[in-house]
């Protein structure tokens, strides 16, 4: 055989050894989150309910981990499939694979230790080391304040028991190698408290993970600044949806007060306020306004002081693209 041959099939097999061990170590050395804590959430009135409220409004667990009536604007879980899980995000959503998300009543995590699902939700990993797909904002549960997360815990553990059976969740190749990279130790913070408008306005965007949707999003990574919006979001039927700007820039939120912005949210918790039905090919949203409806004006008033400290954006975004006939 001729030594450039033979120089060749070394080289390839130098590069073929190289990648086999990359690929072995992300997939047994990774993720590298540290262990689930030794822990037991104490079950109190107190705790519960602020668990309750973080569930429903803020952190979105009732709206992902349900199934959704995209019939209605917004999207609003079905009666009766909260936290049961059942959400779909798939490949005709622009997601590369099926996800589906779990039951997170005592009938799917009553195996779970307090330790394990305070885990799984700050870092993203699960009891069996394995990484879950970043659908759910782990990245910003981990930045937030320690006690928040086992009220969470807390009023999850006092829901009554629904009896599911969705799918396995599953991620393409190489999303599903890539995904183990991802999950990191969380990095708590102290909620800060609400006479500290701006701050708290800030944890609380956090919590709501508000830039995760409202960022622009290209090739697998964010590509403009916090808040800016125009991240894509793709409906089934090949319509596009796109995240508003939330900076105070004229193209943003510069022409809401903080009276209208509140309003904005807040017209959805009105009890003569129903939800628009919807029909093919009309305008949709996967904000979940209903739910965030329920967030407090004194957090609201917050978040409005926060984002007025953004930096202004020059970002007119074409909210919706119907689908293509």
């Amino acid at each position: 055989m001729k030594k450039p041959v033979k120089n060749l099939l070394k080289t390839v097999a130098a590069v073929i050894l190289i990648i086999g061990a990359a690929l072995a170590y992300v997939s047994f050395a990774l993720p590298k989150a540290g262990k689930a804590p030794d822990l037991e959430v104490k079950i109190t009135p107190e705790k519960v309910e602020r668990g309750k409220y973080l569930a429903y409004h803020v952190m979105m667990c009732a709206d992902c981990h349900s199934e959704r009536n995209f019939s209605l604007f917004s999207g609003p879980p079905h009666p009766g499939t909260e936290f049961s899980g059942g959400d779909v995000f798939d490949h005709a959503m622009g997601f590369p694979g099926k996800f589906t998300s779990s039951n997170i009543t005592p009938a799917g995590i009553g195996h779970w230790s307090d330790g394990e699902l305070f885990h799984l939700i700050t870092t993203g990993v699960k009891r069996d080391g394995n990484p879950i797909f970043p659908v759910m904002p782990y990245h910003k549960f981990g930045r937030m304040d320690h006690e928040d997360i086992e009220a969470v815990i807390a009023f999850l553990r006092t829901l009554d028991p629904v009896e599911t059976s969705h799918p396995e969740s599953k991620a393409d190749f190489p999303v599903n190698i890539l995904m183990r990279t991802m999950p990191k130790k969380a990095e708590f913070s102290t909620r800060p408290p609400e006479s500290d408008k701006i701050a708290y306005g800030k944890y609380m965007v956090n919590a709501a993970a508000c830039f995760d949707c409202h960022t622009n999003f290209s090739k697998g990574k964010f590509t403009g600044p916090e808040g800016g919006g125009g991240r894509e979001f793709q409906f089934p039927d090949g319509s596009i949806v796109r995240s508003p700007n939330l900076t105070p820039h004229q193209t943003g939120i510069k022409h809401y007060t903080e009276e209208s912005f509140v309003e904005r949210f807040r017209m959805y918790a009105d009890s003569g306020f129903k939800l628009p039905e919807i029909r093919p090919g009309e305008f949709q949203t996967l904000m979940p306004w209903y739910m965030y409806s329920g967030m407090t004006e004194t957090d609201l008033r917050a978040i409005y002081a926060y984002l007025q400290t953004l930096e202004p954006y020059d970002n007119m975004v074409e909210p919706y693209t119907p689908a293509i006939k």
